[in-house]
């Protein structure tokens, strides 16, 4: 059973080698990883060029992360897909852990393991907090690590690609709109990968935005905004403007109205 592994890049030189490494040393397994870099200008390229063993890659302007993934897909063949972005790492032994699961239970179309948090250094301070399947729960907190999640190909070609539009969750709107389709999910209770969280990281960046583009992408999937994702803009948005000051319920609440109206939301 061949395995994809697909890495959309850029500007990550500083963790990159470190994540071509975690895939090149899976053993037991058959997998083609492909880098897709969106013109990086640091020392990324010159890694690739040197990696060995050699490994498919390409450097270009893409429309960001969702567009590079789906690249990927569409320039490879392997029956199971995983992505891993090139701040992140596999552990070992975890994509032939993944593939026995395959194998085993030929009915499941989806895959998701368990994962850490792990600092600039590789090192995990705390576990990524996964949870068992259940598709009421997802609505009310993204419970997946995208990079210890892994899909079959028939997935794709049923249920179509990342939406391009999405910046920041592209993620855990493919798991939604593939558990509305029908798509089976599993729960592999083994640590699978290392998802890096530090500073520098998108989404911690931009963490307004992050949960702005969950309630856009929630109003236009379901109609409804679940109160939870309403409640963390109101805290992230008031914690960006008070620039780390004690908390005002009253402004909480101000905030929240806010975030009702604007997105127009029943509380479920």
């Amino acid at each position: 059973m061949k395995v994809t592994i697909i890495t959309p890049s850029f500007n990550q030189g500083q963790f990159i080698e470190r994540t071509l490494l975690s895939v090149a040393r899976q053993t037991g397994v058959v997998v083609e990883h492909l880098v897709m870099d969106g013109g990086s200008t640091d020392k990324t390229v010159e890694i690739l060029k040197k990696f060995r063993p050699p490994l498919q890659w390409v450097s270009e302007p893409d429309k960001g992360q969702a567009d590079a993934v789906n690249k990927g897909i569409r320039s490879s063949d392997g029956e199971i897909i995983g992505w891993l972005n090139s701040d992140d790492i596999y552990y070992p032994d975890a994509i032939r852990r993944v593939v026995a699961f395959f194998n085993d239970n030929p009915a499941i179309d989806v895959v998701y393991g368990q994962a850490d948090h792990i600092d600039v250094h590789d090192l995990p301070f705390e576990a990524y907090p996964t949870e068992s399947w259940n598709l009421e729960r997802l609505h009310q907190t993204c419970f997946i690590c995208q990079p210890a999640l892994f899909f079959r190909r028939r997935v794709v070609e049923k249920n179509g690609l990342l939406d391009e539009s999405l910046h920041f969750c592209m993620d855990y709107d493919y798991w939604l709109r593939l558990s509305y389709a029908g798509v089976r999910f599993a729960y592999l209770e083994e640590k699978l990968a290392g998802s890096r969280l530090y500073s520098g990281n998108k989404t911690l960046g931009e963490k307004v935005n992050a949960y702005a583009e969950v309630n856009d992408m929630f109003k236009k999937n379901t109609g409804i905004v679940p109160k939870l994702w309403l409640q963390k803009y109101a805290q992230v948005s008031m914690h960006e403007r008070l620039g780390g000051m004690a908390r005002s319920k009253i402004e909480f609440h101000i905030r929240y109205a806010y975030a009702k109206k604007h997105w127009n939301a029943k509380s479920s």
